[in-house]
């Protein structure tokens, strides 16, 4: 029983990784639909980042270390 649980929480983990793996959008990144450029332009609120169709990626520039 104790061996179910610890691969239950592994394939938990495993799954939340694998999925969060391909979307590197954050809470900084506030896509919104800008109709008056375009029905497919989108306009990042906190940046002013520019995309055509649905972004993917963040485009905030990276702070440098």
């Amino acid at each position: 029983m104790p061996l179910l649980l610890i691969l239950l929480a592994i394939g938990v983990f495993a799954y939340a990784w694998w999925s969060r793996r391909g979307k590197t959008l954050t809470r900084d990144c506030r896509w919104r639909l800008d109709r008056a450029a375009g029905p497919d332009h989108y306009r990042c609120a906190a940046c002013g980042a520019v995309c055509e169709g649905p972004p993917k990626d963040c485009l905030r520039p990276r702070e440098r270390l």
